[in-house]
């Protein structure tokens, strides 16, 4: 066994796989602000880190809040995570150092190689300016540890390749810290007296070299110092360890290594720490053996120099003991600033809180926060309570609301949560508050225990009205059952069920009034559908909607048009029924009053609408209507687009309705009556199949090939439509021969279509542009046509006239007979000039073409502008039709037939725009303009011109407005209805500028005004007028103004007068009454004085306390209210002064006397009786400490002469003490 041991430690294989530890200290860390460790981004970014590197991560917590890393995979893997990982979760320094540019490349190495294994061995980024960039600054990026090593490495690589002389001295690394000095001041020295550049690895570069580069001189010399150095301290230096527990380590240390060089400066003893990521305590101190135990001695004191506790407290209340942003928290150390307090996680159930710092301070903190603790268990508590999930949304409230009252009601904290499946609402806060917010949470959650839910299904087209809008209609259903909660399902989810829940009897009202809305919205939801002409819904909207808009809130009707891409034609009317049929009739009688000629856009030439009922026995509906509709559409869309109403099947009637333009309603009819001949004789059905693109060619232009057919056989041919779902399927119907007849001419046709041929033909290189034009939009016109066809223009860049057409015979000369219509077309076309200013352009175009392009599609032109000039001197010489030589860029092009160029051109003219001036005065232009200019810019707006009005320096009296000559008249006689209104409005201000003014005593100005205004409002209201009164102490302060209508503020002046004359009658009278029991008279809010004006009908005013008598009290009023009033003041005045004198002659009695009574009490009360108190406590006076009476001797002979004189001191209570 021994041997194979050996054999197996001889032939041991490394492995590829690498485990690596490092740790984040606390204070190095980059903070994610999660309530706890794993909550935030950590675990994320690990995850993160992983993915990408192919590393496995393992990540911990130490009691002092640092993190510690396990990176296992293989090295480059490890290196690439332990880069990524410092980088997220260790705070970045940055660091710039100067390198001569010419060494970057060796640097970056080949391929950036070395760059990016420096980057991965050190944990940094470092950046390195292009070649382009002259700089020669490279910057560092990473933790303090990472960005030393990178440093020290890219210094050797500079100094390496440096032309001066270069030194590397294998120095044992114990040895740096005495070559180097505390705080590097030894070196510093060296390289500053030597001028060369010593480069020593740092702490956490474990290498012995050290590396000098400058000139030859100053390297002998710098060397030769080094040396002797290391020789020196390796003989005399010896070593001593000591253990010290790794948590304290830091201390020795001291920010920045800062305690280390302490040491090392006072003692010239180097410490050496152990590496941070092992468990070792043991501490190295090396030095002259007779400074080690000074140096012993300062590494106890640092390390000693920091104490750490505990507090027990229950996790809970640790957030109470911070406070609100650490108010709490701060009080107590902001007095101890070297304490620092750290919280355990909050899974920690024993709540520990740690406080570290200086051993005094510790104490103090130590204290505060048992205290705090003692006080908060006191007073704090929490309780639990276990509740369905189902509940949570009904608790909060919507947005919180329930909770949050809770919460502020109680001052209390509620936390609900259903983490690791338990279910609980947890309460924290004082005890009264958790008891009482307990009490209410329990019983919501058994009110939601015992409630209801019930289901309604109303059907999804009524939503829309049951919401209301904005939600108004359900929000008053929901006011109305405020304690039922509603549920509609939105607008993704399909269902039909709306939810109500809450208490019993309450979701059975609510169930029940829902039923009566839903019943009311299915009576007022009848939809009817009407077709009326597509052509003829642009008058049933009318201009600006005004002819829908009309008949909807005359009907309160909805009315639904289809949109201008849809072919159907039909109008869809809902509301009550009486509603809806007066909409329609209203709607049909609007088509019926239209007449306009036959033109290209109606496929009928009259359009005289008539409506015409047939008799048709119902058996024959059916077969009449076909299979899927198709035959009844066949026939309508045959007929212009007729419409064939066939009535109810309950109702029992054989009127058939037709409706449409008298011709077709005509034709219609025809082939109705035919069609029910062959029913009644037979009713034999067929089918052929063809390619849908086929189906064009069958029918022919206009329905020429299909009605050939229809002629010659009697038979009806039934193409597919666009609804059915078999495209290819051809019905056809009538009489068994007739129908077998038919389908064998069709089936001929069908083959001779299917047999493909290709043939070509030539067409002037001159008009390819205009068939492959727009993309080739004319070409695929006519294949849509001809079955298809495919038609091959020459490819562009190539001289041929050669046109290549492929597909069936037929389609093929159908399609050559199109294009040769729309080449003699072309050829038929001419070119025109229309000579309009460049300036004008714009205008003429229109917003993105808008104008030019109903040009073009009403009159079939093409319109090309000239490509746009720029004028140096930024003016233009404007030029008429026929008038002088025509600049390029003013000539507008059109092409088309003669007749629509000419109409075309001369549209064009009415859009070059021309500039009328309107007078207007000024004073007027500020209201033409409007707030913000709204108001002009809604006349430029519907009248597309431009308005220019004077400028403020100028103050012209004219309006300027540029636009088409139609536009612009249009716009002139708004701005001159606008002036006439504002005339008016002139007119009229200046009568309601009337003044009147007429003189009131001011005494009476409180009545005139009524209480909070209520007479004068109403005077003012009444007569549309505005009153003014004069401030009080105003020179004018009997002066009234009323403005308004000269009549009005007559009539406003004879109300006023009014009542002045009946304050007139009213006499005034001032009585004396003590300002002692005024109080009393008026009482408490004035009430007590209120009751006697309105007993008495008179105003009492009580004097002011700056009015010279302040017991004057005035009476207004009648002669006789006022004597009544003046009586009984009087009569509650006396009885009032009874009470106040009893009170002044009680507090007489029972004030204690003041020293003046004492001194003069014997003569002036000598011959006074009543009851005298003598001697009570608050007579005392001070006592005499020298007198013999108030302080005897003891044992002494008190029968002397002084004895005998001493005067009695007994009073009403005994003798004095």
């Amino acid at each position: 066994m021994g041997q194979w041991s050996t054999t197996n430690n001889k032939m041991r294989v490394g492995s590829s796989v690498v485990t690596q530890v490092f740790r984040v200290p606390y204070e190095e860390r980059k903070m994610d602000m999660s309530e706890r460790f794993g909550e935030g981004d950590s675990k994320g970014i690990c995850q993160d880190i992983m993915g990408e590197t192919g590393a496995h991560i393992e990540i911990s917590q130490s009691k002092d809040q640092s993190l510690t890393f396990l990176v296992t995979g293989k090295q480059t893997a490890v290196l690439d995570a332990r880069r990524k990982i410092l980088t997220h979760f260790q705070t970045q320094a940055s660091t710039t150092i100067s390198i001569p540019k010419e060494y970057h490349r060796f640097i970056l190495g080949k391929g950036g190689n070395k760059l990016k294994e420096l980057e991965k061995n050190t944990a940094t980024k470092i950046s390195i300016p292009p070649t382009a960039d002259s700089s020669d600054k490279i910057v560092i990026t990473g933790t303090k540890e990472g960005i030393e090593k990178a440093v020290h490495e890219i210094r050797v690589t500079s100094d390496e390749q440096s032309k001066q002389a270069y030194e590397r001295l294998e120095v044992p690394k114990i040895y740096h810290p005495f070559i180097a000095g505390a705080h590097n001041e030894k070196v510093n020295a060296l390289m500053s007296e030597t001028g060369v550049r010593i480069n020593i690895p740092p702490l956490s570069v474990q290498k012995d070299e050290i590396t000098i580069a400058g000139e030859k001189e100053g390297v002998m010399l710098s060397k030769q110092r080094i040396l002797s150095v290391f020789n020196e301290m390796a003989k005399k230096c010896a070593t001593v360890s000591v253990e010290v527990i790794k948590s304290q380590h830091k201390y020795v240390i001291g920010p920045k290594g800062s305690s280390i060089a302490e040491i090392l400066q006072e003692t010239g003893v180097s410490v050496e720490m152990p590496p941070s990521d092992t468990p070792n305590d043991t501490i190295t101190l090396r030095g002259p053996q007779d400074k080690l135990g000074q140096a012993l001695s300062m590494v106890y004191l640092k390390a000693n120099s920091v104490r750490t506790t505990t507090v027990s407290a229950p996790a809970w209340i640790h957030k109470y003991i911070i406070g609100r942003k650490g108010a709490n928290i701060k009080q107590i150390t902001q007095d101890l600033p070297k304490v620092h307090v750290e919280f355990t996680d909050i899974t920690d159930k024993e709540g520990k809180i740690r406080i570290e710092g200086p051993p005094e301070e510790v104490e103090t903190a130590q204290k505060s926060l048992e205290d705090l603790v003692r006080n908060l268990i006191g007073t704090l508590t929490f309780e639990e309570i276990v509740v369905d999930p189902k509940f949570y949304k009904h608790i909060i409230g919507k947005a919180g609301v329930n909770i949050n009252r809770i919460k502020e009601e109680t001052n209390v904290i509620i936390n609900i949560s259903d983490n690791d499946g338990k279910n609980i609402i947890r309460i924290e806060g004082n005890k009264e508050g958790v008891a009482n917010a307990k009490r209410e949470l329990e019983e919501m959650v058994h009110k939601l225990e015992n409630e209801k839910e019930r289901d309604i299904i109303i059907d999804r087209r009524f939503y829309k009205s049951l919401i209301g809008s904005k939600g108004e209609r359900i929000r008053e259903v929901r006011e109305k059952f405020n304690q039922v909660q509603i549920t509609i399902p939105g607008p993704g989810d399909k269902r039909d069920v709306v939810k109500i829940r809450g208490a019993k009897e309450d979701v059975d009202k609510c169930y029940r009034h829902m039923q009566k809305l839903v019943k009311e919205l299915g009576e007022s939801s009848h939809v009817l559908e009407v077709p009326i002409y597509k052509q003829f819904h642009k008058y049933i909207i009318g201009k600006g909607g005004a002819n829908i808009r009309k008949i909807r809130d005359e009907t309160q009707a909805r009315i639904d048009l289809p949109g201008e891409g849809e072919k159907s034609d039909v109008i869809t009317i809902t509301g009550k029924k009486e509603s809806v049929e007066e909409a329609r009739d209203k709607i049909q009688k609007i088509q019926n009053d239209m007449v306009t000629a036959a033109s290209v856009s109606f496929p009928f030439e009259q359009a005289n609408i008539v409506s015409e009922d047939i008799t048709i026995p119902p058996k024959h509906y059916n077969s009449l209507i076909g299979a899927g509709g198709k035959l009844i559409h066949a026939i309508m869309d045959e007929c212009g687009g007729v419409t064939i109403k066939f009535p109810p099947t309950d109702s029992n009637s054989d009127k058939v309705t037709i409706r449409g333009p008298k011709d077709d309603v005509e034709k219609a009819k025809q082939q109705l009556l035919e069609l029910v001949t062959e029913r009644q004789l037979s009713g034999f059905t067929a089918e052929v199949r063809a390619k849908a693109q086929h189906h064009k060619f069958l029918i022919g232009r206009n329905g020429v090939n299909i009605k050939k057919i229809r002629d010659s056989t009697g038979a009806r041919i039934i193409f597919p439509t666009d609804k059915d779902e078999d495209k290819e399927v051809i019905t056809i119907v009538g009489k068994k021969d007739s129908v077998e007849k038919a389908k064998a001419e069709l089936e001929a046709t069908i083959k001779e279509i299917d047999n493909i041929v290709e043939s070509d033909m030539c067409v002037d290189p001159k008009h390819h542009r205009h068939f492959v034009a727009r993309r080739g939009e004319v070409l695929h016109q006519i294949a849509d046509q001809y079955g298809g066809v495919m038609i091959s223009f020459p490819r562009a860049g190539i001289t041929s006239d050669k046109v290549v057409l492929k597909g069936s015979k037929d389609c093929v000369e159908g399609a050559k007979q199109r294009i040769k219509e729309i080449v003699h077309d072309l050829e038929s076309m001419i070119t025109i000039e229309c000579i309009i200013p460049q300036k004008h352009h714009r205008t003429v175009m229109g917003a993105k073409g808008f104008k030019v392009q109903g040009i073009t599609q009403e009159f079939d032109v093409q319109i090309k502008f000239p490509e746009r000039e720029n004028f140096n001197n930024g003016e233009q010489e404007e030029h008429v039709n026929g008038d002088g030589a025509n600049r390029p860029c003013d000539t507008i092009r059109i092409t088309g037939k003669q007749e629509n160029c000419a109409k075309a051109k001369q549209a064009l003219l009415d859009l070059v725009p021309v500039t009328i001036e309107v007078s207007v005065p000024y004073e007027y232009h500020r209201s033409i303009i409007g707030q913000k200019g709204r108001d002009v810019r809604e006349m430029m707006e519907k009248y597309d011109v431009h308005i220019v009005l004077s400028p403020a320096d100028q103050k012209l009296d004219v309006i300027k407005i540029t636009g088409a000559p139609s536009a612009a008249a249009s716009a002139k006689e708004a701005v001159e209805e606008r002036c006439k209104q504002l005339e008016e409005d002139r007119a009229d201000r200046q009568l309601r500028s009337f003044e009147l003014k007429l003189e009131v005593d001011p005494d009476f100005h409180p009545k005139i005004i009524g209480k909070r205004g209520a007479v004068i409002t109403k005077i003012r209201q009444d007569h549309d007028v505005q009153i003014n009164f004069p401030k009080k102490g105003d020179p004018e302060e009997h002066i009234i103004t009323i403005t308004g209508y000269e009549k009005n503020t007559e009539a406003a002046k004879e109300d006023i007068m009014r009542i002045v004359n009946e304050l007139n009658k009213m006499v005034k009278e001032q009585v004396s009454i003590d300002h002692r029991v005024h109080a009393r008279l008026i009482g408490q809010r004035g009430r007590a004085i209120h009751k006697v004006m309105e007993l008495y009908n008179v105003d009492i005013k009580f004097p002011r306390s700056t009015d010279p008598d302040p017991s004057l009290v005035s009476i207004i009023g009648a002669e006789e209210n006022v004597a009544e009033a003046k009586e009984s003041l009087l009569n509650q005045a006396e009885e009032y002064m009874q009470d106040v004198n009893e009170q002044l002659e009680l507090e007489q009695y029972t004030r204690p006397s003041t020293r003046s009574d004492k001194e003069g009490g014997a003569g002036a009360g000598a011959g006074e009786t009543g009851f005298v108190v003598k001697g009570a406590p608050w007579e005392q006076s001070t006592p005499n400490t020298s007198s013999i009476e108030d302080f005897p001797s003891f044992g002494g002979d008190n029968s002397g002469p002084a004895a005998a004189a001493a005067p009695s001191t007994s009073g009403p209570w005994g003798p004095r003490r």
